[in-house]
């Protein structure tokens, strides 16, 4: 693998401002995360708290007992217990087969940076993977992108939830993921890696029960050798060491929904865009309704005093609430305010992983996490990876357009272009012409006709639009033409844009690690990991 890096903008003018780290955008952190002497003032503001450092690694213990671990996993395990550790944290939703492919970049990232700080700051410091297990929004986590006929195509996966569980509680239906897999892998063709990948794949399914198992058990295969530690945010046991977490919480419930209005309301002067939606009576927390099987988010009645479900089915009182947290804490979940907040309070975090939406959005928690007398960790913005194949290589020089500029703008205007320079001219201009003759005539006829015969007007209108659609006809006919004449050249800008930027979205977005997986075998994961990175907010091209 050859990797070279390039200057681009981040997805939103938040996160590219903040690679910039401008005293603007820096007032709405703790910490910068370009400066080593923040990282080590973060160590001091850890060692004046406690954590629950053994029941903790206790928990992971148990939990990641399931999936596929290694002595470096152990050791992780075993760090983690040590009062001077610290851990690089980031997190993503449970994704069918990996999900996108920066949820693979931003595991990698973890770990880069887990491992430059331990050898900067010699202690040590472990990487941790948050799978939002408790999310519900199953849309986002049940299909993945194929290219098929040259267009990139959305194949989800066929089993339908309609209630909104967490992804913790989704089973998985053993048969139909298999079969769902296998049909992919076929339309992926097989190479010589496809054999065992599916092996592997069946294995894994066999020894999960959820969508968050077979994501975790996958995830542990990949990257169990670099001493990843995992948790899922949606298990029972963790949310029972969340307790006193959840009772604090409610208690000021109130004061952290003022703060985050009151962060937005600065940003909004700045001229940014709230991220996070967030009524002014929020209680940040849903509750999980057996009854109505959803998770509920609860909102703050003033006129009935309690909290009540946001579709209005629930109610509690204060009492009822802190009850629950104390007693049955499983029912109870983080919204997008929340989560940074208990996970603070529950791993002595020296750095934090984030996309540039999540960038975007903990900028508005930093008055909540100062109202819990805690600073946010320094905020560092994931690696951003694009893998070039080399087929995709060749046809940027073919056609001679810029790997830069393909990553920016795709190839669009490019390809209008290349079309325009092969079609006839002379022909579409007669077609053009003809067509602008013909609706002049028709308009002339129409007024004669308005005076004299006014009730054939309809039965002209209708000729009018088949005469117009007849030329437009001939017109298609004659681009499909050209197009079948250059289809070579076309297909190899199709073939780059929807391998960098498919439907104009980055590839890490669309793309799926299982595509090259089964082109380049799972060791594909280790290579990207034997690279060297630097946290310098450039967009890093992995050549393949």
């Amino acid at each position: 693998m050859e990797m070279v890096s390039l200057s681009l903008p981040a997805t939103n003018r938040f996160a590219t401002n903040y690679l910039e780290q401008t005293a603007e955008i820096q007032r709405y952190f703790h910490y910068s995360y370009q400066k080593p002497s923040d990282f080590k003032k973060r160590l001091l503001e850890i060692r004046n708290r406690s954590f629950m450092r053994n029941e903790l690694a206790g928990f992971i213990e148990q939990y990641m007992a399931k999936f596929p671990t290694s002595n470096e996993v152990t050791s992780s395990i075993k760090k983690l217990t040590n009062d001077d550790c610290v851990v690089v944290i980031g997190g993503q939703q449970a994704g069918i087969l990996t999900g996108p492919l920066y949820t693979i970049h931003k595991i990698i990232s973890i770990i880069h940076l887990a491992k430059q700080k331990e050898d900067e700051l010699g202690i040590p410091v472990v990487p941790v993977f948050w799978i939002a297990g408790e999310d519900h929004d199953y849309q986002e986590i049940n299909h993945i992108y194929l290219e098929k006929n040259h267009k990139m195509e959305k194949i989800i996966y066929p089993e339908k939830i309609m209630d909104k569980k967490m992804s913790s509680d989704i089973p998985l239906d053993k048969e139909v993921c298999l079969d769902w897999l296998k049909n992919i892998l076929e339309h992926l063709g097989e190479t010589e890696y496809t054999k065992d990948l599916l092996a592997f794949f069946q294995l894994a399914i066999q020894r999960s029960t959820s969508f968050v198992d077979f994501f975790a058990y996958v995830i542990m295969e990949l990257f169990k050798d670099q001493g990843l530690l995992i948790v899922d945010s949606g298990d029972p046991e963790l949310r029972s060491l969340e307790k006193e977490i959840l009772l604090k919480q409610i208690k000021s419930y109130q004061i952290v929904t003022d703060c985050v209005k009151k962060q937005q309301a600065e940003l909004g002067k700045d001229g940014f865009v709230n991220v996070i939606e967030i009524s002014e009576h929020a209680c940040n927390l849903f509750y999980y309704d057996e009854v109505g099987k959803e998770r509920v988010l609860l909102l703050f009645d003033k006129d009935k005093q309690s909290f009540v479900g946001k579709s209005g089915n629930i109610e509690f009182s204060f009492e009822d609430l802190l009850f629950i947290a104390e007693n049955h804490p499983e029912k109870l979940s983080n919204n997008v305010v929340t989560r940074p907040i208990t996970q603070e309070w529950l791993f002595p975090t020296l750095a934090f992983i984030g996309g540039p939406g999540e960038i975007a959005y903990w900028a508005e928690l930093k008055k909540a996490f100062e109202a819990m007398d805690m600073k946010m960790p320094p905020i560092v913005p994931r690696l951003n990876i694009t893998l070039l194949e080399r087929s995709i290589d060749t046809d940027l020089n073919e056609l001679d357009i810029s790997l830069e500029h393909v990553l920016r703008l795709g190839v669009g205007k490019e390809l209008e272009q290349f079309l325009r320079s092969v079609s006839n001219k002379q022909v579409d201009e007669l077609l053009k012409q003809a067509k602008s003759d013909l609706m002049e005539q028709y308009q002339m006829i129409e007024e004669l006709l308005m005076n004299e015969d006014r009730g054939i007007l309809p039965l002209l209108m209708k000729n009018k639009s088949l005469i117009a659609g007849q030329i437009d006809f001939i017109k298609g006919k004659i681009e499909d033409s050209v197009k079948r004449k250059h289809e070579v050249t076309m297909n190899k800008y199709k073939r780059v844009e929807n391998s960098l930027k498919p439907i104009g979205s980055p590839q890490e977005r669309l793309w799926n690690s299982l595509y090259f997986m089964n082109k380049y075998g799972m060791h594909f994961v280790h290579e990207l990991l034997k690279l060297e990175y630097a946290f310098d907010g450039k967009h890093y091209v992995v050549k393949i």
